[in-house]
């Protein structure tokens, strides 16, 4: 197996991916918004990547965080608010706020499981900083680590309900970033001891069986490399201080903030300690330069998708959409009420 999640080009499998796909066969898929058009296609495509492997249980991820970050789009499916609502809600009614994020994250799991989706790549534990680049912004479930956590905690639950598999992100922590990890790299000069409170979270939620890397440089760790390339950041500070030991996934690997060719990246990448390689861009060469340059997966990593699979195999709820979301957004109302 190549220690690599893919991409695809369009709504089907094109006859070179699915050839490809077969030969190479890559830990899971991602997918963007370019794969996605109706109910009815969506799950045809999902069913016809199990098909190429002749497996039932198949890693297919998306990002359907809510809010601006959502591939699957209405009209055709329902919108989800961002986290930030949710952690305006807390600073009124911290039960209620947790209560809303999980019966949100468990109607918005329905769609993916009705999808044929195994893995929501969300929530974000990132600790929102002031003056931080606005690319993580109202994404994140707030600026204070412990109610950071307990609302990833709920989305998490939330997910799992209905059968999903979360994937936190993006360790060992974005939010005090400068500059967007798309097109640059962000350099972070808070001292070891600052960063503890960045680490809070994920060390709280160090269970979860899934996570992905940011693409960051912590000069407080290691003032040459990003934490995705970096032994010292994967091994000692995500493996050993924050104890995570579950599958762990880079962030796209193609993004600006990394140097060198898309197989150079990705050899460094599972050298310094990940799992999986995460490619987004469908770009065949590329993804056939990544499986030309990586090894195959490890037991250890193969040992932790299979854990992650079954996590996400869980049997669903039997609960509504509409009543989980009657549910989110009678609490929700709460803000209303409280600026009243």
């Amino acid at each position: 197996m190549t220690p690599a999640i893919f991409s695809l080009s369009g709504p089907v499998l094109t006859d070179a991916e699915r050839e490809f796909f077969g030969d190479a066969d890559p830990a899971g898929y991602i997918l963007f918004g370019r794969n996605v058009e109706t109910r009815v296609q969506l799950r045809a495509l999902t069913d016809d990547l199990r098909a190429i492997h002749g497996r039932e249980r198949l890693f297919i991820c998306i990002d359907q965080e809510g809010g601006r970050v959502a591939r699957m789009k209405p009209p055709e499916w329902p919108a989800y608010p961002a986290g930030e609502v949710f952690d305006r809600l807390y600073d009124l009614a911290p039960v209620s706020a947790i209560t809303a994020a999980r019966a949100n994250a468990q109607a918005l799991a329905l769609d993916l499981a009705e999808a044929g989706i195994s893995v929501d790549c969300t929530p974000l534990l990132d600790v929102r900083q002031p003056g931080a680049h606005d690319v993580i912004g109202d994404r994140a479930l707030g600026s204070e680590p412990l109610r950071v956590a307990a609302l990833g905690r709920a989305v998490l639950d939330g997910l799992a309900a209905t059968g999903i598999a979360g994937a936190i992100k993006h360790l060992p922590g974005h939010g005090r970033a400068q500059a967007d990890s798309h097109k640059e790299l962000p350099t972070v000069t808070a001292s070891a001891a600052e960063l503890e409170r960045d680490l809070a979270p994920f060390r709280a939620l160090a269970n979860t069986p899934i996570a992905m890397t940011g693409h960051i440089r912590f000069t407080a760790w290691d003032a040459e490399n990003p934490a995705t390339l970096s032994p010292f950041v994967v091994q000692e500070i995500i493996r050993k201080r924050i104890g995570f030991d579950g599958l762990l996934l880079t962030d796209d690997i193609d993004m600006e903030a990394l140097s060198g060719t898309i197989p150079e990246r990705s050899r460094r990448a599972i050298a310094a300690g990940c799992d999986v390689v995460l490619y987004c861009w469908a770009r065949m060469e590329d993804m056939i330069g990544i499986a030309k340059a990586l090894p195959a997966m490890t037991p250890e990593a193969h040992a932790r998708l299979e854990r992650a699979l079954g996590h996400a195999a869980s049997s669903p709820s039997v609960a509504s959409q509409a009543q989980l979301v009657e549910t989110r957004d009678a609490l929700l109302g709460l803000l209303v009420e409280g600026q009243a």
